[in-house]
Order: structure tokens, then C-alpha cells, then sequence
């Protein structure tokens, strides 16, 4: 699995939205900045986040994106499955966006070993990024 631009921006606009969560709301210029983020590129990332229900957006002069729900409730899983789609390194094993392997040899058997494998990697990946939370995120951000 390779983060993609869009999700890495993801995490660090939501890491700037999770330091002011409860504070004050966020105009994008503000992400953008901080963050070295294209604003174009921040628009459309925001867009899904509010889409997806983990931002929320006012406008006007004390307008700006905040966070929809408390960080503790949102996890790097959720918030990379969004923007990226599944975790899963091939489509036979992911559990959102299943795809079967039409030209694999092992399709029309019960075992396939290319699957374990990668079904392994999936679950890794899945246990960690599905248990980290944005509050765990930033703890480590302002530890660092």
C-alpha cells in the first residue's frame, strides 16, 4: 500500500483541524499554509472529508472548516478509505470493494496463496490504521 498526495494532505489538514478542534473553525487558506498544501488540491480533499460527514464547513467572515465529530471517533482507516478507497493491495481481498480475480489460475479453487497473503497484509494494515485515532495523531504530533 502506497499513501497517496491526496490522502497524505488529507491527514495533515485534519491534524490542523483536530488542534483547533473545539476552538475556532479553519478557512483553507490557514490548512494550506501550514501545511504546504495546494489550495486547489485542499478544496477538493475538504469537499470529500464533508462529504463523508468528518468536516463541516460555515461561511462568511468567522466562517471555516472544522471537524464534524469529537477526533477520538475518527480513524486514519476511515479517513484513508475515503479519500484513496480500500486498503486492500489487491481487489480478492479487500473487505468494502471486493473484486474477484478473473484471470488468476487459483480463481476456481478454495485456496489461493497470492490471497492469504495479501489478505494478511490487508488485516495489518486494517488493525492499525482502523485503531488510530486523529486524538492519537496529534498526541504524537505534539510530542514530537
Amino acid at each position: 500500500m502506497k499513501l497517496s498526495k491526496k490522502s497524505e494532505y488529507g491527514l495533515r489538514a485534519l491534524l490542523e483541524l483536530t488542534l483547533f478542534h473545539g476552538k475556532a473553525t479553519l478557512q483553507r487558506h490557514h490548512i494550506a499554509e501550514r501545511q504546504h498544501i495546494p489550495v486547489e488540491f485542499l478544496e477538493q480533499i475538504l469537499l470529500a472529508l464533508k462529504r463523508a460527514g468528518l468536516v463541516t464547513s460555515r461561511r462568511g467572515v468567522k466562517g471555516g472548516y472544522a471537524l464534524l465529530k469529537p477526533p477520538g471517533e475518527i480513524t486514519l482507516g476511515q479517513v484513508i478509505r475515503i479519500l484513496d478507497g480500500p486498503l486492500a493491495p489487491i481487489g480478492c481481498v479487500s473487505k468494502t470493494a471486493y473484486q474477484k480475480c478473473l484471470d488468476c489460475p487459483y480463481a476456481k479453487h478454495a485456496q489461493c496463496p497470492v490471497q492469504h497473503v495479501m489478505g494478511t497484509v490487508r488485516d495489518a494494515i486494517a488493525d492499525i490504521l482502523d485503531h488510530y485515532t486523529l486524538d492519537d495523531f496529534v498526541s504524537s504530533h505534539r510530542k514530537g
